[in-house]
């Protein structure tokens, strides 16, 4: 499984993540949206950092999930991402 490493504040209040298997790259699209209204202050945006349990985190109130940004940074599906989520009838 690949868990986050490396990740930090770029301009534009995008995020710089790097995985254990060698991935990285940038995502954004975050700022003002609900329990985001914090960004506002860029500042509180550049506090991101690597959680306990590898989500990508502001504060106990913000956090996403590292697997959706993986998926952002790839362009891969869920499926393919995490195979076991197929049916066995794609498989077939």
């Amino acid at each position: 499984m690949f868990k986050p490493l490396k990740v930090k504040a770029l301009q534009d209040y995008k995020i710089w993540v790097k995985y254990s298997d060698g991935v990285e790259g940038e995502v954004d699209n975050f700022v003002g949206k609900s329990v985001f209204k914090p960004w506002d202050d860029y500042d509180e945006f550049k506090k991101v950092y690597i959680g306990d349990h590898g989500e990508i985190a502001w504060s106990d109130k913000i956090d996403l999930c590292p697997d959706s940004i993986y998926m952002k940074i790839t362009g891969r599906s869920p499926e393919q991402v995490f195979p076991k989520l197929q049916t066995e009838e794609v498989n077939a």
